[in-house]
């Protein structure tokens, strides 16, 4: 920093002379650098109603992860004598007679699959239809009066689907199993035959079958999918909507283009969540199945089983050990379930409303 003085003479009225002098301070050409500021940490205080909210918040959450985990620990525990005997041949294993060491859940658990796959072709097209027409089609009440069905008929007890699906349902859906037994009998699936390998063509080959089990199964948990569907198809933007139709686009075009990209995260989450409640699914397949203990690679054909229903059928007259070894059952299915879960939260995940929109 330097320092320079400017003297100026000025001469005024009456010849007398005045002298100023004028201090001036130049800067240095390169200024020392200022020290760095610290950025300022905010610190919000929540208010009152914010903290319980939050609290509110992770206790339900930490109580259902406990109980979960308690779920998983009970049945890991009272499996144990049973899994000690059996094994990993507990799930290659397709007799069930714990009282003579042979049981496994190889059978049960195909059937829950059969029967859950079944459920899935036939719930899964009519969710996504019922959904699409009542968000996209359907105006005014009649919109409102077909949402309040829809989720009444979520509410209808198992119980009260599995007498319609065995008194009703079933008489109904036997000439359909005859016919595609005898135009698709080629392929082993819907093959209906004998233990010598002749067709069958007889009612009584058809009733009480993984088939029958699995449309009642799915028409149960269509509801449930159409209401997630709907919920996720309702929210896509109104002004991607328009602009698809401003392009020229159809009303089917745009679903294409808009609603379906939307909500796929719906249709993947309400898919997941029938297909959970459909392998847990224990009245009405236990009501309508007739259960046997071998894999029954005919779907069409009378017989079948699954890991709920067995688990109802024989628990009221289980011994100690047999009832281990249905917990170990129980165990199966429920670690099933959460693998079906996490998938599909990792795939809506990945795969969010709206990410992939073209409109």
């Amino acid at each position: 920093m330097q320092i320079g003085a400017i003297v100026s003479d000025d001469r005024g009225a009456g010849g007398i002379t005045t002298t100023a002098t004028t201090t001036v301070i130049f800067a240095d050409e390169e200024p020392h650098a200022r020290p760095e500021q610290e950025p300022r940490t905010l610190k919000p205080r929540p208010s009152r109603s914010d903290a319980v909210f939050r609290a509110v918040s992770f206790s339900a959450g930490g109580v259902t992860v406990a109980i979960m985990l308690a779920v998983g620990l009970f049945l890991s525990l009272r499996a144990g004598s049973a899994m000690q005997v059996a094994g990993f041949d507990f799930l290659v294993e397709q007799k069930w007679s714990p009282e003579t060491g042979e049981f496994g859940i190889a059978a049960v658990l195909f059937g829950t699959v059969t029967i859950a796959v079944i459920a899935m072709c036939v719930s899964v097209p009519l969710a996504l239809g019922t959904s699409l027409l009542i968000s996209e089609v359907l105006m005014g009440r009649l919109k409102q009066w077909s949402i309040t069905l829809v989720d009444l008929m979520a509410a209808v007890p198992s119980v009260v689907f599995g007498l319609w699906g065995l008194f009703f349902l079933q008489e109904s859906v036997i000439p359909v199993s005859r016919w595609i037994s005898t135009y698709f009998g080629w392929i082993p699936f819907f093959a209906v035959t004998d233990q010598d390998g002749a067709a069958l063509t007889d009612a009584s080959a058809f009733t009480s079958s993984a088939f029958i089990a699995g449309i009642v199964v799915g028409l149960m948990v269509v509801p449930t999918q159409t209401s997630i569907m709907r919920e996720a198809f309702m929210q896509a933007p109104a002004g991607e909507r328009e602009a698809a139709f401003a392009l020229g686009s159809t009303r089917w075009g745009m679903i294409t283009a808009v609603v379906l990209p939307f909500g796929r995260g719906g249709i993947i989450g309400g898919t997941m969540l029938g297909l959970g409640r459909a392998l847990g699914e224990t009245i009405a397949v236990y009501m309508i199945i007739s259960p046997i203990f071998a894999i029954n690679w005919q779907a069409l054909k009378t017989g079948g089983n699954s890991v709920s229903a067995l688990i109802a059928l024989r628990y009221g007259e289980a011994s100690e050990f047999a009832l281990s070894a249905l917990m170990a059952a129980g165990l199966v299915l429920f670690l099933i379930t959460l693998v079906i879960n996490f998938a599909a939260s990792s795939i809506v995940a990945r795969s969010r409303s709206g990410a992939e929109s073209e409109a």
